[in-house]
């Protein structure tokens, strides 16, 4: 069984999810009861809606289970060094001098926006086991792009 890399942080917002959506559950069952009380279910879209709505919910539980039992919560802070590994935040300086600085994280903590980039990106598997003062390239949709590792923090 393969295990899902993700940080304390990861690992508790899956557990936050994972809990919301089990107290949805009864609410989904009450409105699939209400609506199935309208009568011909063959026509019935409320009762289809929610129908697919607890479909969604319950599977969205399964793959939460599934990566909770299988998780390898990874503390960066009890990790040091100059070389990039999962839960690494690295500060990158590209060729135009613009700094970056991303995450590494699991698939399901990923947020570009946030700053959280997947093990699995592009970006990341370039920059695993790299360490400061490397020059790596990344294949992007636009193009490729060389970037500096300036420094690799364990916070």
């Amino acid at each position: 069984m393969e295990k899902v890399p993700l940080t304390p942080e990861g690992f508790e917002a899956l557990k936050r999810e994972l809990a919301a959506l089990k107290a949805e559950m009864p609410k989904i069952s009450e409105e699939i009861g209400t609506a199935a009380d309208h009568g011909d279910l063959k026509e019935n879209a409320e009762y289809h809606a929610a129908r697919e709505r607890q479909g969604l919910v319950v599977a969205r539980m399964r793959v939460i289970e599934d990566q909770l039992a299988r998780a390898e919560v990874i503390d960066p802070k009890t990790l040091s060094g100059t070389r990039v590994k999962f839960g690494a935040t690295v500060v990158l300086q590209d060729e135009d001098g613009v700094e970056k600085r991303y995450r590494i994280v699991g698939s399901e903590e990923a947020d570009v926006n946030a700053g959280k980039i997947s093990v699995t990106s592009p970006v990341a598997r370039a920059l695993i086991n790299r360490e400061v003062g490397d020059e790596v390239k990344v294949r992007t949709p636009a193009g490729e792009r060389v970037y500096e590792i300036v420094d690799v923090l364990w916070i």
